[in-house]
């Protein structure tokens, strides 16, 4: 299943039991339709801050400890918290489920200007409509950018190689390059690395990874499907992709955030040989709409 869909069938379903709850009170305990609209209303986003919520409550309680000048306070905890929720709901209940209506086809030419192109890879249970805003920033700024949506939803991490085997390729047809720079968003960087094990680094001439797990992540042990129990720490999955020497990387870097609320402990993000880029106060979904990631994966793309 795609992840459009699923997310598609989760709304429908929502939406359902809100109108099937909507006649409910209207006609057995008398309420304006106002009223029970208000309530349906009130649920969406207690259901939505709920999900947002558990993520924290985990991040918390497998925190690393935060160097000091990324430590953040209450005030700004509560800022991240309340952006990572709209974030969530812009990309889950409005943008991914209609992906194909945001994004359009990717818009690819003859590279003229010797920039490489940009392929964006997005995690778990998302899709390419995850990149909506990252893209057309990187657009403006002149580069050329591709996407992918990584299906079924939920497979093993080396069932998306072949997928993305065939995207870096389209991609150096259409443009001419002979290599491309990976950005990987969460599972999204182990799904390059993943590509990098199987095919070497021939294609790819820089890796970026935004809050990827690359040892694992707690939160892990509450998903679905391969590819969420093989990014649990500990797994025989994550233990052979760190093996040394598994993976040939070109050059990379990982940039994380030591609040991350999806990964955790959040030196998971930390990986031998990259270069590594912590920040304070982003969450993991917010990294689609933050200035600040826009202006570090400009400024390491144009190294």
């Amino acid at each position: 299943m795609a992840a459009a869909t699923l997310h598609r069938l989760i709304l429908s379903g929502e939406f359902g039991f809100y109108v099937l709850l909507g006649i409910l009170l209207t006609g057995k305990f008398g309420w304006s339709a106002g009223q029970a609209v208000g309530l349906a209303m009130i649920l969406v986003v207690a259901g939505r801050t709920l999900v947002i919520g558990v993520t924290f409550a985990f991040s918390r309680a497998y925190a690393t400890p935060t160097p000091e000048p990324y430590r953040i306070g209450a005030g700004r905890a509560i800022v991240m918290a309340l952006r990572e929720l709209a974030a969530f709901f812009l990309l889950f209940s409005v943008v991914m489920p209609f992906e194909r209506i945001f994004m359009g086809v990717d818009r690819l030419g003859r590279a003229t200007d010797g920039r490489l192109p940009v392929l964006l890879i997005h995690g778990y249970q998302c899709n390419r409509g995850f990149w909506l805003w990252l893209r057309r920033s990187l657009e403006r700024a002149g580069w050329q950018v591709a996407t992918i949506s990584l299906d079924p939803v939920f497979n093993d991490i080396d069932g998306y190689v072949e997928q993305v085997s065939r995207r870096i390729e389209d991609i150096c047809a259409a443009t001419g390059s002979a290599q491309v720079m990976l950005v990987g968003h969460s599972m999204g960087g182990l799904v390059s690395r993943a590509y990098l094990r199987r095919a070497g680094s021939g294609r790819v001439a820089r890796l970026v990874t935004l809050g990827s797990p690359h040892h694992g992540s707690e939160l892990a042990k509450l998903g679905l499907g391969e590819n969420g129990r093989q990014m649990v720490p500990g797994s025989a999955w994550l233990a052979a992709i760190n093996a040394p020497g598994a993976v040939p990387l070109p050059q990379t870097v990982s940039i994380y955030s030591c609040q991350d609320n999806y990964v955790m402990p959040q030196d998971s993000s930390l990986l031998d040989g990259a270069k590594i880029v912590p920040l304070a106060g982003i969450g993991h979904l917010e990294m689609a709409f933050s200035p600040e990631i826009e202006r570090l994966l400009l400024a390491e793309l144009a190294r």
